[in-house]
């Protein structure tokens, strides 16, 4: 017989894994326009699927983890200072939408795309200093809106077509 505890931390260490690939790729991929900060946020797909099928502690978990190794990876002291903020707010919020259930994965996930950079403009404000970084706040809302709903609309497709019990055969308590 499966030991149920093995098999939920394995689950948490694929699905991390999965998150930091995802991130991985995402920084490797230019996007073209011009505009730093903005990102597709491959890696919040994993987290979004994870709130859905999933405890929120363990997904947050999944999101936590990923942030931090990334940073330490890839990235700077800051860049896990800001990631870390984005991902609180917009984890908070995106966990209030889904139990409201008022919201379907793309709004959940398009309320953590705008949450995200509310997050990290409000950390850059504190950091810098100035408030004349709330001009780059229309921008990053509609980039938030438009990423956020690409990985809803993705999350959605995933949750329709892979079974969670197949995926993992943990058995709840």
């Amino acid at each position: 017989m499966r030991n149920p505890k093995t098999q939920q931390i394995a689950q948490l260490g694929l699905l991390t894994a999965l998150a930091l690939i995802a991130s991985y790729i995402e920084l490797l991929i230019p996007i073209p326009i011009g505009i730093p900060g903005i990102k597709l946020g491959l890696a919040n797909l994993v987290i979004v699927w994870a709130l859905y099928t999933m405890s929120a502690a363990e997904a947050l978990a999944v999101n936590a983890v990923r942030i931090l190794l990334v940073g330490f990876m890839f990235g700077s002291l800051s860049m896990i200072l800001y990631s870390l903020a984005g991902a609180a707010l917009s984890f908070l919020c995106m966990y209030l939408a889904k139990r409201s259930g008022s919201f379907s994965e793309m709004g959940v996930s398009m309320i953590g795309g705008v949450t995200h950079n509310v997050g990290q403009l409000i950390v850059a404000m504190l950091v810098l200093e100035t408030m004349s970084l709330m001009y780059y706040g229309p921008v990053l809302l509609i980039a938030g809106l438009l990423t956020g709903f690409l990985i809803g609309v993705i999350t959605h497709e995933v949750l329709k077509r892979i079974p969670v019990k197949s995926m993992f055969s943990v058995t709840r308590k």
